[in-house]
This record gives C-alpha cells, sequence and structure tokens, in this order.
C-alpha cells in the first residue's frame, strides 16, 4: 500500500529536464566519466569515502544474535536490537528541522559520523538491553543526520549534468556499506569476541572519520552558502 502511494507520488511529479544541453548517451563511457569526474573533487569523493566508514567499521547487526542470546537473555532481545538504529533514525527525521539551519557542512557530516560510532560503541559496552536500545537509536539518528548532509552536498555541489551518475554511486555506497560491515563485524568476531568487534568497530569509526576530516581540509572547510560558487565541469562528449 505504501509503495502504491510512492510510485503514485513519482509519477505526479512534474517532467525536470537537465540543465543546458545534454551530449552525451547513457552507457558505460558515462558511468567511467562519472567516477572520473568524482575522483577530480575531494568534497563529493570524502562524502562517500565516510560513509563508507561508518557502514563497513562500525555496522554492528550482523553481532544482534549472539550478544542478545550470550548478554541480553535470549531471542527476544534481537528485535529490539535490530529495530533501535531504525527508530532512531525515525525519530532524528521527525526532529531534523535544525539541519537546514548548518552552514558548514563539511565539519557537521564529520561529527554527526563521530557520534555514530562513539553511540554503537556505548551500546556494546552496555549491560541493559534497554540502554544499549536507547544508544543504538542516538546512533541511527546521527547517521540520519550523516545522510542527509551527504545527499544535500551531492545535490548543492555537483553540475547538474553528473548528479544522476553521482546519485548511483551513492546509491551503491548506501546500500553496499551495510554489507561490508555485516563481513567486518562477524570476521572480527570470530577473531576476537562479539564485544571487541562491536565496540572496537564504534571506536575506530569515530577515529578514522575525524583523520580523514584532517587529512583533507576542503571537506572541514565546506560550506552550504558557498557550495554554488563551485564551477561546473562540461560534460564529456561520446565519440
Amino acid at each position: 500500500m505504501l509503495f502504491t502511494v510512492v510510485l503514485y507520488a513519482a509519477l505526479r511529479l512534474p517532467p525536470i529536464p537537465p540543465l543546458g544541453d545534454v551530449t552525451g548517451a547513457p552507457g558505460l563511457r558515462s558511468v567511467f566519466d562519472g567516477l572520473r569526474y568524482l575522483a577530480t573533487q575531494p568534497v563529493l569523493l570524502m562524502s562517500f569515502a565516510v560513509d563508507v566508514i561508518a557502514m563497513s567499521i562500525a555496522m554492528p547487526r550482523a553481532l544482534f544474535p549472539e550478544v542478545a542470546e550470550t548478554r541480553f537473555g535470549g531471542e527476544g532481545a534481537v528485535g529490539y536490537l535490530f529495530a533501535a538504529i531504525a527508530v532512531g533514525a525515525f525519530l532524528g527525521g521527525l526532529s531534523s528541522g535544525w539541519i537546514g539551519r548548518v552552514h558548514r557542512q563539511g565539519i557537521a557530516l564529520v561529527a554527526a559520523i563521530a557520534v555514530w560510532g562513539l553511540a554503537v560503541a556505548a551500546a556494546g559496552l552496555a549491560g541493559s538491553l534497554w540502554l544499549a536500545v536507547v544508544l543504538l537509536a542516538v546512533g541511527g539518528a546521527a547517521d540520519l543526520v550523516s545522510s542527509v548532509f551527504r545527499q544535500s552536498m551531492l545535490q548543492t555541489y555537483a553540475p547538474d549534468q553528473m548528479r544522476g551518475r553521482l546519485q548511483g554511486v551513492f546509491t551503491v555506497v548506501v546500500a553496499g556499506g551495510p554489507r561490508l560491515g555485516d563481513v567486518r563485524a562477524g570476521a572480527t568476531a570470530s577473531a576476537v569476541g562479539a564485544t571487541a568487534s562491536w565496540v572496537g568497530g564504534g571506536l575506530a569509526c569515530a577515529a578514522l572519520v575525524v583523520a580523514a576530516g584532517l587529512a583533507v581540509p576542503s571537506l572541514l572547510r565546506y560550506d552550504i552558502r558557498t557550495a554554488g560558487d563551485v564551477p561546473a565541469e562540461p560534460l564529456p562528449v561520446e565519440d
């Protein structure tokens, strides 16, 4: 039912033609053109990189069944753990109006992902199920905030002729990052234990994203008020 409503709303959207002349044709070459463009834009490239760090390093969900069984009394706790991040994201979305007043979005993006990592790490140390759920919800809200900033940066910073290609990269990162996180969490847990894998992943995420921000100062300097001043590169012409 909800999918039908969304589909109807999408079909009711007015046509949004591209700005300027479109000289290229869809195809594999256009994908590589988008990737080459991304490689020349450190702000956009880092907005994808920090999300990969957040999801592949800190996502703990593969550990929920084991932790629920060994720490929180059995399988009844698993559902609460799996729902916690989504509940936090939902509540964060309901209260997200303040995000539009943040201008230094690069710093805010790094801070949001650092909060995500630290909240996940704290949840991994929690001895109470409800404390773990609350901390995971905080992490989910922080992840939602980072997602809004990343999407805003993509839509504002990228030129119109490249947005579709970069949106494709965005989709791959969003869909693939958590799956890499599942592999990382499970593999690490098999070597050092579930708690070390969970807590260590969160702490490593926070440390790595701060280090990434410091390594690319242009990300930390990114300001939505001046983002429109970035010149758009011409779209490569197909042979």
